[in-house]
C-alpha cells in the first residue's frame, strides 16, 4: 500500500481527505505543521505529499523549497485557496508537482494523488548498498552476492532507514515509524517479528551484516564480530 504525507491544518478537511484517499487504498498520515512535516519526513520514506499553503508556522512553499533544497524529490500535490495565475505559477516554480485549488472534488484529488504516484520515485529505484548488502527497493528485494531474498512492505522499509544510516544507532520509536507510519496503530511486538524475520532473511542469503540490540538506545547495522 502507498503511503503518503497530507500537510493539512483544516481538521474536516484533512478528515475527509483520509476517508477518500483510504478507499482508493492510500494510506495517509497528517500533519498540521511545517515543522512536524519535516520531523515526519525524516523518519518516514512516503511516497508523496499533500501540502497546503496556509499553515500555522507558515506558508507550505518554505517546507517545499527546503525539501529540494536538501534533494528530497518527493512528488508533491499542493492545496491552496489562492488559485489566480500567480499563485499557481509560484507553486510549480517552488518545486511542486502539481496544483489543486480549493474548494475541489474528491474523485479529482484522488485521481492527482494517484497520477503522481504513478512517477517514478527515488526510494523504489534507488539501490542502497553497505558491506555485503544491496537492497533494490525497486525488487523489493535484498542482496548478498548472487542470493537474493524478497521482502516485506514493512521490512523493506527497515532496511531502507538502516541502510541509510549504516553504522548509527536508530531509536526503536523511529524503525516503527519507517515500517508503519505515523498513524497507524502498531502492536507492541510488531517490531520485534518484523526484525527476527530480517535477521533471518540476512542469514539466508549469507550475509556477514547483523541487526544489532544497543540495549537503552536502539538498534544498528553492523558486521558480524564487529565491536558492538
Amino acid at each position: 500500500m502507498s503511503r503518503i504525507l497530507l500537510i493539512e491544518d483544516h481538521d474536516r478537511l484533512a478528515q475527509l481527505t483520509c476517508k477518500g484517499l483510504s478507499a482508493a487504498g492510500i494510506a495517509v498520515d497528517v500533519v498540521s505543521r511545517i515543522d512536524t512535516a519535516w520531523a515526519a519526513i525524516q523518519q518516514v520514506p512516503y511516497q508523496a505529499i499533500i501540502l497546503d499553503r496556509g499553515l500555522p508556522d507558515g506558508d507550505g512553499l518554505t517546507l517545499l523549497a527546503r525539501l529540494r533544497s536538501a534533494g528530497i524529490g518527493l512528488p508533491c500535490l499542493v492545496l491552496t485557496a489562492r488559485d489566480a495565475l500567480h499563485d499557481r505559477v509560484q507553486g510549480l516554480d517552488a518545486g511542486a508537482d502539481d496544483y489543486l485549488p480549493k474548494p475541489f472534488a474528491m474523485d479529482e484529488m484522488v485521481a492527482r494523488v494517484k497520477a503522481l504516484l504513478r512517477r517514478p520515485v527515488e526510494f523504489r529505484t534507488l539501490h542502497l548498498a553497505h558491506g555485503d548488502l544491496t537492497l533494490r527497493p525497486d525488487a523489493g528485494a535484498l542482496c548478498c552476492a548472487d542470493e537474493s531474498i524478497t521482502l516485506a512492505p514493512a521490512e523493506m522499509h527497515i532496511m531502507l532507514l538502516l541502510l541509510r544510516k549504516p553504522e548509527e544507532v536508530v531509536r526503536r520509536a523511529t524503525l516503527e515509524a519507517a515500517a508503519w507510519g505515523l498513524s497507524e496503530a502498531v502492536t507492541p511486538n510488531a517490531l520485534d517479528v518484523a526484525l527476527h524475520r530480517i535477521r533471518r532473511k540476512l542469514l539466508a542469503i549469507g550475509s556477514c551484516q547483523r541487526i544489532v540490540n544497543i540495549r537503552g538506545l536502539g538498534y544498528a547495522l553492523r558486521e558480524k564480530d564487529s565491536d558492538q
